[in-house]
């Protein structure tokens, strides 16, 4: 059998790409997993991997060629057993109307969807909900499931009309990349042979196929992706120990897993004379539990760790009265809040930010990598963080300078709906400018953020409260007051420029007439 490869989507929206080199050629036979081509996107170099054995018949693109997401890249003749094989090819089964010998009729095809790669070298990801049930019809791009990977949550789309037949994970399972996804059934016109031949020879496949995924595979370097790896050295497990239960012996967490179980079992049972000198010691309560960092998690730790080992941060405290700008927010709330327009006190920060940068374009610049060349970004792209239930993320409101108080209330409403339910779109969180981290949402005062790296400042707004202060006539009156919090990378910024800026932003805030009339 002669099948496509379809190239697949190779994340956050790449429709295209370049092919930069093929790693076979027409004739090769290629092994499962065995690198086919190297192709390069707008972010990285990513190479394509064979989803399973065959014969390379043809190569679609010649080297420095568009690639298109979705089209053939390449194709490759397939055994008649791996075409057979459910767990392993994108076909299982071929039910038709009338079979006749040597003849093309029309019927349907179970089809197994083979989960992308979904970009920058992701080999897994979390199959946070299906939207679909299993016996349910859909139509072509259609979603069919929720996956999270360790940027953001990613909707997977059907590629052809049909059926869903069978779902391959459950809630919460890890799905593996270029392994089955689902099975749909999609119409086809097939060849088949003649019947009592195709009947004898899809059994013995089914046999063989069944006699090879039991047979114990001997593990020299075992097969796993790195997640696994890194749970194992987590669990002080010898990985290459462990039984695999994929095809080739690869293993997945659940055989590790069962390994560490199994392990526990056996120190139980054979060592029972530490069992019984144990009785008189402390008996543990509980058991510690050990996962992964995994998702906008692991992300976000890199992230922070690449940030302070290579940014000099320091840090400027201030405090700001707020009881004029409350009282105005106050008073236009009823008027202009709508589902879509929520109007708090975020959009009124970005804009008096922005106006501010027009003055301090410094505190909305970015510097390269060794610090020889600064680049001032004319747009204003003020990021937020957001506590979402995938972990921090920070979205950004963009061309806040060319926005109204209102436009960027509608987007701080908009893009705080998107992340907190995990669906930001990953265009949202690209070209932030500098960032604002509202911690005192949740409580504190006074934090000490960590730069968003490439922006070179943030600040990290404590919460409101009313507290004394004394007026010009030296009588305390109750005031609205917020600490706010710096950080500047000290490379580029220094301290009398980062006070003279909030000095600047604080004037358009504790009196908000200043900031109407600094807009343009």
């Amino acid at each position: 059998m002669i099948k496509d490869f379809i190239l697949p989507d190779i994340g956050e929206g790449v429709v295209e790409c370049e092919l930069v080199d093929w790693l076979v050629a027409e004739g090769d036979t290629v092994v499962e997993d065995q690198p086919i081509a190297d192709v390069m996107t707008d972010k990285a170099l990513v190479q394509i991997p064979a989803p399973y054995a065959g014969v390379i018949t043809k190569l679609y693109y010649a080297k420095g060629e568009i690639a298109i997401v979705h089209a053939p890249l390449y194709a490759v003749k397939v055994a008649d057993d791996t075409a057979s094989d459910t767990s392993d090819t994108a076909v299982n089964a071929v039910a038709v109307e009338q079979v006749t010998p040597a003849a093309v009729v029309s019927g349907v095809m179970v089809e197994d969807f083979l989960l992308p790669d979904i970009g920058e070298g992701i080999v897994e990801c979390e199959l946070v909900d299906w939207l679909v049930a299993e016996g349910e019809m859909v139509v072509e791009d259609q979603p069919i499931a929720d996956v999270m990977t360790d940027k953001a949550l990613v909707q997977i789309p059907a590629m052809k009309a049909g059926k869903i037949v069978k779902h391959y994970y459950r809630k919460g399972q890890l799905a593996k990349v270029h392994s089955p996804l689902f099975a749909i059934e999609v119409e086809s016109d097939v060849i088949v042979a003649d019947p009592v031949t195709l009947s004898t020879q899809q059994v013995v496949n089914q046999a063989a196929s069944s006699a090879v995924s039991t047979e114990p595979v001997v593990q020299g370097k075992a097969l796993a992706s790195p997640a696994v790896r890194r749970l194992a050295r987590t669990l002080d497990i010898n990985i290459a120990e462990v039984q695999g239960s994929g095809k080739h012996g690869r293993v997945y967490k659940e055989d590790v897993e069962r390994h560490q179980k199994g392990a526990a079992v056996n120190v139980a049972v054979t060592t029972p004379a530490v069992a019984a000198t144990s009785v008189a010691s402390p008996v543990a309560k509980g058991v510690d539990r050990v996962e992964p960092i995994k998702g906008v998690k692991a992300v976000m730790a890199r992230m922070m760790v690449e940030s302070v080992s290579t940014i000099p941060h320091f840090t400027y405290c201030e405090e700001f009265d707020l009881t004029e700008l409350v009282a105005l927010r106050e008073s236009m709330k009823q008027r202009y809040s709508t589902d879509e327009v929520k109007l708090t006190m975020m959009p009124f920060f970005m804009k008096a930010m922005s106006l501010a940068l027009n003055e301090f374009p410094i505190l909305n610049s970015q510097v390269n990598a060794d610090c020889t060349e600064i680049t001032y970004k004319s747009r204003h792209n003020i990021g937020m963080a957001v506590d979402s239930k995938v972990g921090l993320l920070v979205p950004n409101v963009k061309d806040v300078h060319l926005k109204s108080i209102l436009e960027v209330a509608a987007e701080i409403t908009r893009l705080t709906a998107d992340a907190r339910s995990g669906r930001v779109s990953p265009a949202d969180l690209k070209e932030g400018t500098i960032s604002i981290s509202n911690i005192g949402a949740l409580g504190g005062t006074v934090a000490t953020p960590i730069i968003n790296k490439p922006e070179v400042a943030i600040v990290a707004l404590g919460k409101l409260q009313t507290l004394p202060r004394f007026n010009q006539k030296g009588e305390v009156e109750a005031r609205k007051l917020m600490q706010v919090s710096w950080s500047g990378d000290h490379r580029v910024i220094d301290g009398g420029t980062i006070a003279r800026f909030c000095n600047l932003w604080k004037h358009y805030l504790e009196q908000p007439q200043e900031m109407m009339m600094a807009m343009r």
